[in-house]
């Protein structure tokens, strides 16, 4: 990477007429993907960007699949074939660490990532959940009276309770608000059900992350490289999809708008983006392809990992201008099909046959193609690619530990803070409206009532003595204690009654009638 000049140096064509090719910071926020094979050497070439990126002073945000990125945080090892394609580049082989933050949405490997139900919001929430019209109505219902009651929606009790609340309570917010309907409210509870299986408790909460901490520089000017640990978080789609939705709303929505800068303010990866685009609901899809779109604008430069062009929809694949292709192995009639989209997809070099390079290419060898000054795709080349300046390979769970431990944000999201909000609130509403219908109960039937109770204590009445310190616990009734406890209860009610009256009568005068 030269910072002088604003470009990532990713490698050298091997043409007639070999030159460098680089990736122009300027332009790095028109997006990108890099593709090809398993075990072509696609994910060292996302190293090789990151560090370029992190070099320049770009933070970067990357999904680790694999765990493989993890070795950015320590120096490389000058090994022979390192060594080799640096002097076929014309550099020298330097190693180097870079700042790196781990983030794990299960706080295992790395620092939890949280937002409330507020911030995901009813909007984002619906299409996550895949709610229709109808049921998506209820759901903003429920936004809009937890906001008119200042009840805070944290996380996924809260949004249950107040769920609960609508349903007890939905004949009298339908007049003001519209149809209530149980069935809706079901759905919305069952939907949640799933998203919590997938392990939606632990990323629903507080305290939720500010963006503004992916963004930042360390104390020599380099981007900090944030990896998010990702192996068990791909098997739970949902919960994968709930985090990218929110995360690239977000930061679409906070950024402001800047245009086309010297260097982008944040760069995305998202390493083996096939299987995110493979179980995702057209809701991520659809925010994806929107993001990619717009958020240009907001100085985000946003780049896609994975085997196939033919796995990132053509609406997204279209706005991917920086190109980097590793080999692709054409053995079915998908594989070709991949071949010739790939092919299609560069501008084209007259010098080779395209489609042919793509199944030749070694490891470490790729077909470039990045954007030119007026922002049109160069003539795709032949190139070897620049090896990274850190360690190729995961850091040991010990290593890892360490960073942990010397994070800048050690302390500030590992602990889940659970503060008053719509949960408790409406728990306290609830005993607030049961209490005076308690304290009927006990005074039911007046004097004669009391004086009843009072009888009915003394003839048996068939229940459980309340436990006390230092007595026992009474036996369970038999049925037959249960009869006769129930009869005496009854006849010391009516006895209680009547004696009740006849004293008031005496001692009001007969104002008290039979």
């Amino acid at each position: 990477m030269s910072a002088d000049t604003g470009t990532i140096l990713v490698g050298r064509s091997t043409g007639p007429t070999p030159k460098p090719e680089v990736l122009t910071l300027r332009l790095a926020n028109r997006h990108g993907l890099v593709a090809g094979a398993t075990g072509t050497g696609k994910t060292v070439t996302l190293q090789l960007l990151a560090e370029g990126f992190s070099n320049a002073g770009v933070p970067v945000f990357a999904a680790d699949i694999k765990g493989d990125l993890s070795g950015l945080a320590a120096a490389g090892e000058a090994k022979p074939h390192f060594v080799k394609r640096a002097e076929e580049l014309g550099i020298a082989y330097e190693p180097d660490r870079f700042p790196t933050v781990f983030w794990d949405l299960f706080g295992e490997q790395g620092h939890p990532i949280r937002c409330t139900i507020t911030e995901m919001g009813p909007l984002l929430l619906a299409r996550l959940l895949e709610l229709n019209d109808t049921q998506e109505g209820v759901l903003n219902i429920a936004f809009r009276v937890a906001d008119e009651n200042q009840w805070p929606l944290i996380d996924l009790k809260d949004l249950r309770a107040l769920l609960t609340f609508l349903s007890e309570n939905a004949k009298e917010l339908s007049a003001t608000y519209g149809n209530v309907a149980s069935a809706s409210i079901g759905a919305i509870q069952r939907a949640l059900l799933v998203l919590e299986n997938q392990g939606a408790a632990q990323f629903l909460g507080e305290p939720a992350l500010n963006l503004s901490d992916f963004m930042r520089t360390d104390r020599d000017g380099r981007g900090f490289v944030n990896i998010l640990a990702a192996d068990k978080l791909m098997q739970r789609p949902r919960l994968y999809a709930s985090f990218l939705l929110w995360m690239l709303s977000e930061l679409f929505e906070q950024l402001p708008e800047v245009g086309d800068l010297d260097k982008p303010k944040l760069v995305f990866f998202f390493d083996e983006a096939h299987l995110l685009f493979n179980d995702a609901p057209k809701a991520l899809l659809d925010a994806v392809e929107q993001v990619v779109r717009l958020i240009r604008s907001k100085g985000v430069g946003v780049y896609f990992v994975t085997q196939n062009p033919l796995d990132v929809p053509e609406t997204v694949l279209g706005q991917l201008g920086n190109r980097v292709q590793h080999a692709l192995r054409a053995f079915t009639p998908r594989d070709q099909r991949a071949v010739r989209a790939a092919a299609e997809t560069f501008r084209q070099n007259p010098g080779f046959d395209v489609g042919k390079a793509i199944t030749e290419l070694a490891v470490g060898e790729a077909l470039v193609s990045f954007l030119e000054a007026k922002g049109t795709p160069s003539i795709v080349e032949r190139a070897l690619i620049a090896p990274p300046q850190g360690r190729v390979g995961p850091l040991t769970p010990q290593e890892r530990a360490a960073l942990i431990q010397a994070s800048p944000y050690r302390g500030k999201y590992d602990e889940a803070i659970d503060n008053e909000s719509a949960y408790e609130m409406l728990a306290k509403r609830k005993d607030l409206d049961s209490a005076p219908a308690e304290a009927a109960a006990q005074t039911e039937g007046g004097l004669g009532g009391m004086l009843g109770g009072w009888l009915g204590s003394v003839l048996g009445s068939g229940e459980e003595a309340p436990k006390g310190k230092g007595r026992g616990r009474r036996p369970p009734p038999s049925l037959v204690e249960q009869v006769l406890g129930n009869a005496a209860r009854s006849m010391a009610r009516k006895v209680g009654t009547e004696v009740g009256n006849a004293i008031l009568r005496n001692v009001l005068g007969g104002l008290t009638k039979k």
